[in-house]
């Protein structure tokens, strides 16, 4: 059969080919570029991060321009609110502009007070001088002012928003002013200096010296009780005031400690809570501390961290359980907190309770207190490394766990009850076994029982003893105090029926979880409760409702915030959380009136009356959240012995963070920078002092992801959860948070998280 068809012969070499069209070599480029560019984007990403850190600042200094204090100790007004000048007042912004003298003219004293209000532009506090170009009296009486501090706008009136004097007992020798500071001004130029004391016989024209404000109203006005030295008539020419601050002056190269993140509000709100421990950060003076019978003859001419910068300028304990940790996270001024620490416990009660502050004689009835002073005893001791002041004060320590608190437990219940006569930090009428004391106990037990530990074996029954009553006194609580309905615990009982009351209280549902006596489903059950029942515009209210009385269901004290926020960073899933209630409680204050610094509390009718401080340590916890929980440092052992860094980045909270947390010694502390890279992961580099022990680096991982240490693969996210991969220098674990954690010694650390599926 012929074939069906036939082969083709070969085509002659002198027979030329059909030429390609030209779009084909054009594509074939575009195909080469893509391909080169395709693997150099490949490389890259699987190069990971860890020379990408273009959104962090590469200035190391960027951060000054967060920090708040004046450039020295000297003070100067920031302007003459327009507007607020009153009566005859020629040149007001003379005080501001130094040309020509700012002159208030009263003829006669029915012509209205001439006035004018200053502002410093921030909360300050100190000594104000006020320099005089010259007076004109009234026959023989001498022109008067009267000087008007405040912090608020909103309470600056004719009268001091608060003033020495009313603390002190009328009629007393400490009762100077009836709310204005009185200057007898001479006739030649000179300059006046705020002193505590009277310039005529000890009883007239009378100044309280030392305060704390933004505004001062200048007017001249002169008390009837100061005739014939001082007449409500004249004429004062000022050319300049100004302020000399007694606190201590925070700046930029006074900090050991720093943070910055990719939140500016973030960022400020840290410097501006260590501006505000600044402010309370002082030497203590009789003349400028409280007048009640608060002199401390042992704290004389010792830095102490005061109650406020304008009011109870005293030491107390529970704000160091706050503002202490803001003193160690930013600058070398532990002895503050020593200081006080210290002093409490040299007058302790024979029966071990220690006072809360050197006020009415140390004998102020405060029951918590002492237990701060335990919690306060082990964060100095772990930032500071102070094994001296550990072994004096250990047998304070101990009596007052031991001999104080135990004779109170009721024993039907193995619960404390607060005696009569007894109040606490906020003096509320709780009764019978209140959530906070008994949890507050627990969590100084067990930071009591880690410096036992610390110590040594001598001390082992301490430690044994300690954490069994703990963990005896947290089952109670679980048993008697938990209101399944909420899903949080009960403050306590109402009446003599010992009946619980049907309200809640943030203090004791977040140290509930802090100190460990709420498991991981009570302490979600707490948050999420308290989060839709205390919300407010200003935070989240210390009580769910006013059942307990007054206005606790919309007050809000950054203070005990501070620990519900711990919780949250410290429970699985509800960092955000954490997050969203920083911004907007720190948000609230620095939002309004007076700016910058952090109140005592918020609430709008709390707030309704000057007396409240709107500058107070304890307010400051913004800066050992940030420090602690995003920038991730902490002490895990007196002195950073051990130490950790475990940073809480959130979802879309925060994309990079970098900071550096002091430790003993006075040179650099530890040094962290973070940063989540869109598409590729998590890096982080660490850098630790020699001479500190081993500590533990956790990062965050999502899925099946590949960790390297130093380039090294540490980590491969393998589903049977070892992780493990080839022979490595390193342990890395799955902690089942969401972290993988390994182990780190001094010097720098490198860490470069990926996904598995992309590299």
């Amino acid at each position: 059969m012929a074939p069906t068809s036939t082969p083709r012969a070969p085509e002659p070499n002198n027979i030329k080919k059909p030429r390609r069209p030209t779009c084909f070599y054009v594509l074939a480029l575009m195909a080469f570029l893509l391909i080169t560019l395709s693997l150099l984007l490949l490389f890259s990403h699987l190069s990971g991060a860890l020379n990408h850190t273009s959104r962090i600042p590469s200035n190391p200094t960027s951060w000054h321009r967060y920090v708040r204090a004046s450039p020295g100790h000297v003070v100067h007004p920031a302007t003459v609110l327009e507007g607020s000048s009153m009566g005859k007042v020629l040149n007001h912004q003379g005080l501001i502009s130094g040309d020509e003298p700012t002159v208030l003219v009263r003829d006669s004293r029915t012509d209205k007070v001439p006035s004018v209000v200053i502002d410093f532009g921030i909360n300050t506090v100190g000594i104000l001088s006020i320099e005089f170009a010259g007076a004109e009296g009234a026959g023989d009486s001498l022109p008067g002012l009267r000087l008007a501090f405040s912090e608020t706008l909103e309470h600056l009136s004719d009268n001091s928003d608060f003033t020495r004097s009313y603390n002190a007992r009328k009629g007393s020798p400490e009762h100077l002013t009836g709310g204005t500071d009185q200057v007898a001004v001479e006739t030649a130029p000179y300059t006046w200096t705020n002193q505590l004391g009277c310039q005529r016989d000890n009883q007239r024209v009378c100044s309280d010296g030392l305060h704390g404000f933004r505004y001062l109203r200048i007017s001249l006005d002169a008390l009837d009780a100061d005739a014939p030295f001082t007449a409500p008539q004249g004429r004062v020419s000022i050319s300049s005031v100004s302020l000399r601050l007694s606190a201590f002056l925070g700046t930029p190269d006074t900090f050991t400690g720093w943070f910055e993140c990719s939140d500016e509000d973030l960022t400020q709100w840290w410097f501006d809570g260590v501006y505000t421990n600044d402010l309370c950060t002082d030497i203590f003076r009789a003349n400028d501390t409280e007048p009640r019978d608060a002199v401390a003859q042992g704290l004389l001419g010792k830095w102490v961290l005061h109650d406020a910068p304008k009011r109870d300028r005293d030491p107390y304990v529970g704000d160091l359980a706050v503002a202490g940790l803001t003193t160690f996270m930013s600058h070398n001024t532990s002895d503050a907190v020593v200081n006080v620490l210290a002093d409490l416990a040299d007058h302790q009660r024979a029966d071990g309770w220690i006072p809360p502050a050197s006020i009415f004689q140390y004998t102020l009835r405060l029951f918590d207190y002492p237990l701060w002073w335990v919690v306060c005893t082990y964060d100095y001791v772990l930032h500071t490394g102070d094994l001296a002041y550990l072994d004096k004060y250990y047998p304070n320590m101990a009596a007052t766990l031991d001999d104080y608190y135990p004779p109170l437990m009721d024993k039907s219940t193995g619960l404390v009850v607060k005696p009569g006569g007894y109040g606490d930090y906020a003096f509320l009428p709780r009764s019978g076994p209140v959530t906070y004391y008994n949890v507050l106990y627990v969590h100084a037990l067990r930071r009591a029982t880690l410096l036992a530990r610390h110590r040594g074996s001598d001390y082992d029954a301490d430690a044994e003893r300690w954490e069994s009553r703990a963990t005896e006194l947290s089952a109670a609580v679980n048993a008697h105090n938990f209101d399944a309905g909420a899903g949080a615990f009960f403050d306590g009982t109402c009446g003599s029926g010992g009946e619980y009351c049907a309200t809640h209280a943030q203090d004791g549902n977040s140290i509930a979880i802090v100190g460990g006596v709420a498991d991981a489903e009570r302490a979600e059950s707490i948050l999420k409760y308290w989060a839709s029942a205390a919300s407010r515009e200003w935070g989240n209210s210390f009580y769910d409702n006013n059942a307990l009385g007054g206005d606790f269901g919309e007050r809000t004290y950054a203070f005990i915030s501070y620990f519900e926020i711990v919780a949250r960073f410290e429970t699985a899933g509800m960092v955000g959380s954490a997050f969203e209630e920083m911004r907007r409680l720190w948000g609230y204050m620095a939002a309004r009136d007076p700016g910058v610094t952090f109140w005592e509390g918020t609430g709008d009718s709390y707030n309704s009356d000057s007396f409240k401080s709107r500058s107070h340590g304890w307010s400051t916890g913004v800066v050992p959240l940030l420090s602690r929980y995003v920038l991730g440092v902490a002490p895990t052992s007196p002195g950073f012995e051990t130490w950790s860094v475990k940073p809480r980045t959130g979802d879309d909270d925060v994309s990079w963070a970098r900071g550096e947390v002091p430790v003993p010694g006075g040179g650099e502390g530890i040094r962290v920078w973070w940063e989540k890279v869109e598409g590729r992961g998590f890096e982080m580099g660490v850098q630790v002092p020699d001479g500190l022990g081993e500590g533990k680096i956790a990062v965050p991982v999502e899925g099946r992801a590949i960790v390297r240490v130093n380039g090294e693969v540490v980590w491969d996210g393998a589903e049977d959860g070892s992780g493990r991969v080839g022979k490595r220098k390193r342990t890395a674990i799955a902690t089942g948070d969401g972290y993988v954690e390994f182990e780190a010694s001094g010097g720098k650390t490198r860490v470069s998280v990926g996904y598995a599926r992309e590299l």
